[in-house]
């Protein structure tokens, strides 16, 4: 975790007194259920609640005696506990804290990130109405193709969020399962309500079949989640980058009084916050990979995947909340030039409407080889004076083209090719 790229409610999850917390939690929760069935004595679980404490401070100090960082903490809770602690832990194996904490802080976690989400798509959806139909010229191998929007590029930001979030919902969804299994899964020495009165106490849901640990398939779809999402981030990161450039300056990031761009260019306006996005998408999706390999763990269980968890977990979580927040704050503020766009929709003389004369002349007959020769022909002469001639002028003058001087200039209607934009909005936004 890198504080430079961190926020605290998510950084607050993460920290060695909310994990111990919730262990105490679990440890609590369950002595109360087996209190229910009778193993252990109503007041031994009474005094857990109310006598138990820890110090993080004591637990480390007694795992580098016990190497076990569980014993150290059931250590440490019955020097306050007393001897009722003796209750505590029935049972029970160290997975079934661990995992279980995982998944409450994997939960929280996905809480957060799915409120940062809304916020991008209440941002997105305002920019897409805004600039709805603010005409730009799309783009295909970074050429000028046909025209767009500038709002159906957000809207279509805003779709693929969408997705996203749907796609967070149900992975934090499957990854929020509770085991109190005992040793291999088996309950052989803890009765399965313990495991059923604990996932409702921490809105959980039970594992169906656990080993010693929670199969982590659950925990490789979290963090390809988490990927996917930092995917997304970087194309729209990506898009700015693009659109910022100097010879392109159709949008750019907002320039704060006083920000300074270079240190030796005092021009310098650069795309900081997008580049740093991209540079963030990287690491989350870094995550990714010791995730689906932490999959295949050896019969009941190993720990090879612990390690990688205390890792990813906090790492992920924590980049990819700082990510999303400042995306949208980029977005946000995002400043657009509506004429820069229009001038350089007009840049090349027309040719973005070369796909409409094509059609055109293959609807009066002409071959669809021979009407691609034409309009080619005289696109090419567009291309190769830069946009100085026209390519409305080049085909009107040109014999071989049949159409008439009215059919050509209705080709060239810029509105033709925005007349679906409410329709795609109403797919997006739902309708008006």
């Amino acid at each position: 975790m890198v504080p430079r790229y961190s926020r605290p409610d998510m950084v607050a999850i993460w920290t060695p007194e909310a994990r111990f917390q919730i262990w105490f939690e679990i440890e609590a929760h369950a002595t109360d259920a087996l209190a229910e069935l009778g193993v252990v004595p109503k007041e031994a679980a009474a005094a857990i609640w109310e006598k138990g404490a820890f110090e993080v401070d004591r637990i480390d100090e007694i795992e580098r005696e016990t190497k076990h960082d569980v014993i150290a903490f059931l250590t440490n809770v019955a020097e306050h506990v007393g001897p009722e602690a003796r209750f505590m832990h029935q049972g029970m194996t160290s997975s079934d804290v661990l995992d279980t904490c995982l998944a409450v802080q994997l939960a929280k976690a996905s809480d957060i990130l799915i409120a940062d989400l809304d916020a991008l798509l209440v941002v997105l959806e305002r920019r897409a109405r805004e600039h709805k139909m603010t005409p730009t010229i799309g783009r295909s191998h970074g050429i000028h193709a046909e025209p767009v929007t500038f709002g159906l590029k957000m809207a279509q930001a805003h779709a693929e969020f969408a997705r996203n979030r749907a796609r967070l919902v149900a992975a934090r969804a499957d990854v929020a399962t509770c085991a109190i299994s005992g040793a291999v899964g088996t309950f052989a020495n803890i009765d399965p309500f313990v495991e059923d009165y604990v996932a409702g106490k921490l809105g959980l849901s039970v594992e169906p079949v656990s080993t010693q640990v929670i199969p982590r398939d659950r925990h490789a779809m979290f963090f390809a989640t988490l990927g996917v999402i930092a995917s997304s981030i970087e194309r729209l990161a990506t898009e700015i980058r693009h659109l910022q450039r100097t010879e392109v300056l159709e949008a750019e990031e907002y320039f704060s009084p006083g920000q300074k761009g270079s240190s030796a260019m005092p021009h310098k306006r650069n795309p900081v916050l997008t580049e740093n996005l991209t540079g963030l998408a990287r690491m989350v999706r870094g995550y990714v990979t010791p995730a689906l390999e932490n999959v295949a763990l050896w019969h009941e269980r190993d720990i090879s995947h612990s390690s990688v968890e205390r890792y990813i977990g906090p790492d992920a979580t924590i980049t990819l909340d700082f990510a999303l927040a400042r995306l949208t704050g980029v977005m946000d503020k995002l400043v657009v030039y509506p004429a820069r766009m229009e001038k350089n929709l007009n840049k090349m003389g027309g040719l973005v409407h070369s796909q409409r004369v094509l059609l055109a002349l293959t609807q009066a007959g002409v071959s669809r080889e021979d009407a691609y020769r034409l309009v080619q022909r005289n696109a090419m002469k567009v291309w190769d004076s830069d946009g100085a001639l026209s390519l409305l002028e080049l085909l009107k003058a040109d014999p071989e083209v049949t159409l008439s001087d009215a059919e050509l200039e209705d080709k060239f209607d810029l509105g033709y090719h925005l007349k679906h934009v409410d329709t795609i909005f109403a797919r997006v936004f739902g309708a008006a």
